[in-house]
């Protein structure tokens, strides 16, 4: 049973599965600080507030302190999330995917271009056997 999970983790469809897995989570990090920092402000910056959200209000309810408060469908976290889909998408695509499949292929083309090995000794004797019977 060992041997067969030794065999399961070994394959390359795993090895690749969990480096994208490990790599799309540090990744996530550094795209959500820069949609946080960068996208969120400048889409806060074209509607002129900065304190403004980006939602649309479905109605109020009261807290405990009985402040009214907003109930808003937040439209900006959305709008984040898919920027850092796409982001994260991008990157992966770019920087891993692109590369891994070119290198794929070039060794495709080494392996196709190698000539065949040459026929064995006693091939070529046999082949002159048949050419000397066929005259």
């Amino acid at each position: 049973m060992l041997k067969e999970f030794k065999a399961f983790i070994l394959k390359g469809n795993v090895v690749d599965l969990s480096t994208g897995v490990i790599i799309g989570a540090a990744f996530s990090s550094i795209v959500s600080a820069f949609t946080k920092g960068i996208i969120e402000p400048l889409l806060k910056a074209v509607g002129g507030n900065p304190n403004v959200s980006l939602g649309i209000k479905i109605g109020e309810f009261t807290n405990e302190k009985g402040e009214k408060l907003a109930n808003m469908l937040d439209i900006g976290m959305v709008i984040n999330a898919v920027i850092g889909f796409l982001i994260t998408a991008a990157v992966i695509f770019f920087v891993i995917v692109k590369p891994v499949n070119a290198l794929l292929a070039r060794l495709k083309t080494e392996e196709a271009v190698a000539p065949p090995p040459a026929p064995a000794e006693d091939v070529l004797l046999l082949r002159e056997i048949r050419d000397l019977l066929k005259k």
